[in-house]
């Protein structure tokens, strides 16, 4: 619940969607391809009043950065998510960390990599056929792909702040609870390195600093954590 305070109200009620008219969704299921279905950049925006998306950074040489692209972020909403495979600090991660700029590491020692490509991906990959239950998918991994589930999965490519760009994002550590809806777990960008240990799943989220306007950047500080 105390995660669940950190969203915005939402915006439109479920039923309001109903009476919009929806766009042609480009996501395909294995069994069908639906013609009226929202994406889900549309179903953020209009549940939760905003947007947003990977592009090309403001920064120099800074890459790919994550933009508010519609809507309005307000002050403690979380606005992005850490993704990844989690490793416990004592488990090997060293081939997946060369060279790799997205492993995010926790205050207690708890490493993230959120790596989209190479073996990162593929271990990912991997981890998430192991733990499927029957029909139910334990996480989500379209965020490896150009078509995603959950368009909050972008949260590795917000870049780190500068003297010009101050931070207005933070990061927040929590562990999900063992009561959480085992149907929507399909949307959680992150799994776990290993399938004996007993253990909550860690995730990180991206929380805004102060209000968003659209078209502005995401940026965070490294050493900033919320514990």
């Amino acid at each position: 619940m105390n995660i669940l305070a950190l969203l915005p109200e939402v915006k439109s009620t479920y039923l309001e969607l109903l009476h919009l008219q929806p766009s042609k969704s480009k996501i395909t299921f294995s069994c069908y391809e639906s013609e009226n279905m929202f994406s889900p950049e549309e179903l953020l925006f209009h549940t939760l009043g905003f947007s947003i998306t990977r592009n090309q950074s403001s920064l120099v040489s800074a890459g790919t950065g994550v933009f508010v692209t519609r809507g309005f972020v307000p002050k403690g909403a979380v606005v992005a998510m850490y993704p990844g495979t989690v490793y416990q600090k004592y488990e090997p991660i060293f081939f997946q960390s060369i060279g790799n700029p997205f492993i995010f590491r926790c205050i207690d020692g708890v490493l993230i990599d959120g790596n989209d490509k190479g073996i990162s991906k593929a271990v990912y990959r991997s981890c998430s056929r192991r733990d499927q239950l029957g029909p139910f998918h334990m996480s989500d991994v379209s965020w490896l792909t150009p078509v995603v589930q959950n368009p909050l999965a972008v949260g590795q490519y917000v870049n780190n702040c500068s003297p010009d760009k101050a931070a207005n994002v933070c990061y927040q550590e929590f562990d999900v609870p063992e009561c959480f809806p085992i149907e929507l777990k399909q949307y959680l960008p992150n799994v776990t390195y290993s399938h004996d240990i007993q253990s909550p799943l860690r995730c990180v989220v991206l929380v805004a600093l102060r209000d968003i306007k659209q078209g502005e950047e995401l940026f965070s500080n490294y050493y900033t954590i919320v514990n």
